[in-house]
């Protein structure tokens, strides 16, 4: 699968510089393997939850929430939302 884009990666370690290991294991996991399904997503990340289309991926230990859209048939990922515990529980990323 492919991540679009690494960019917000790199721009929220840059203020979590503890966040840049577990961001860019994430993102080298996703794009080492073919997601066809919900179920093939959970047995790479256990812990993804599904929000309307978006789907919540906890990094880091739980420290942080990454929220993207995934486009299975392109196999594409694109990367709405990177945010702290915190940042998520306030909702905001729902509007």
């Amino acid at each position: 699968m492919r991540v679009i884009t690494n960019r917000r990666l790199a721009e929220f370690a840059a203020k979590h510089p503890e966040a840049r290991a577990p961001l860019q294991a994430w993102r080298r996991a996703m794009e080492l393997h073919v997601f066809s399904s919900f179920n093939a997503l959970r047995q790479q990340f256990a812990s993804v939850d599904r929000v309307g289309d978006l789907y919540v991926f906890n990094i880091g230990g739980n420290k942080y929430r990454l929220i993207a859209f995934l486009h299975s048939a392109h196999q594409v990922a694109y990367i709405k939302h990177v945010l702290t515990h915190a940042e998520y529980d306030k909702g905001a990323w729902k509007k």
